[in-house]
């Protein structure tokens, strides 16, 4: 039971990073999940130190609102200040992400955090906090009710804003002239995505979660060119990675959200490859030459 517990919270997080990921990879901004992942630390310390639990809604609201904080700076240095994107990515997200460590450190006593946990996750303990119901019943791991909520409000948030996301993602620019306000969709879309990190920031650590947002995505760009397989795709592959991530980590006897990491790049490459030689195959002709 452990393992289907395990499974299902790490493809749960596969889901929900590979939706919203889908979009950045499109929008050409998948090192803002990064930046985000990294700069929510401080939040959720923050929250957790003013709540006292790393599992209510402070902590994911404290921890979004340092997410949406950290866009809005990254945005300001980019186009007020005209510091080139990834640098402004790089100055915002490493200077948050040192706050939490320190954070963490100094009110290392009074905080459950653990900046090896903040990295690498703690998916093989997700079975063992579990949310006890009425009578003492046993409702299953909490991070289970967490991710399913979140992805709830992901598929939500894309059903109904599935026009608007499509147009300010493909052509920013007719979005503007049809009076679509693309600044708003990009800092909604970044939100979503802030939310999306804090729900699995805690199970499964930074580095996993960046590797959900980019790997599976950029997979199923490679195969398909229409949205709507593309969202399909990369949540297939999510789980797929989440799967057989967690069966590599217990072949190897290693960190299952590094093994889950090194599945994505595996499946990343494997396509990239098959790709290329698709390309590179000579085309049968049409009239062969008898």
């Amino acid at each position: 039971m452990e393992t289907i517990w395990t499974i299902l919270v790490a493809s749960l997080a596969a889901v929900n990073c590979s939706l919203i990921g889908m979009y950045l990879v499109l929008r050409k901004a998948a090192m803002m999940g990064d930046a985000i992942a990294h700069a929510v630390l401080p939040g959720i310390v923050i929250a957790f130190l003013l709540a006292g639990s790393k599992t209510s809604l402070v902590v994911l609201i404290g921890a979004g609102s340092v997410g949406i904080l950290a866009t809005l700076l990254m945005e300001f240095l980019h186009r007020q200040v005209r510091l080139q994107s990834d640098a402004s990515i790089g100055i915002n997200f490493t200077w948050l992400f040192a706050l939490g460590i320190i954070l963490i450190s100094f009110f290392s006593k009074n905080i459950d955090l653990d900046p090896d946990c903040i990295l690498y996750g703690e998916i093989a303990y997700v079975p063992l906090d579990t949310w006890v119901g009425p009578g003492g019943i046993n409702l299953g791991p909490r991070a289970v009710y967490i991710l399913v909520v979140m992805l709830l409000a992901n598929l939500g948030f894309i059903l109904l804003s599935y026009k608007e996301l499509s147009v300010t993602t493909f052509d920013p620019s007719f979005a503007t002239s049809i009076g679509m306000n693309t600044a708003l969709w990009h800092y909604l879309l970044m939100g979503a995505t802030s939310f999306t990190t804090v729900a699995a920031f805690e199970v499964v650590g930074a580095i996993l979660v960046v590797a959900l947002l980019v790997g599976p995505p950029a997979t199923a760009y490679l195969l398909t060119q229409r949205l709507p397989k593309m969202l399909m795709i990369a949540s297939l592959v999510g789980i797929l990675t989440a799967v057989g991530g967690y069966y590599l980590a217990i072949w190897v006897n290693g960190s299952m959200a590094g093994a889950m990491a090194t599945t994505a790049g595996c499946f990343f490459s494997a396509t990239l490859l098959v790709q290329q030689w698709k390309q590179k195959k000579p085309k049968a002709l049409s009239n062969p030459i008898v």
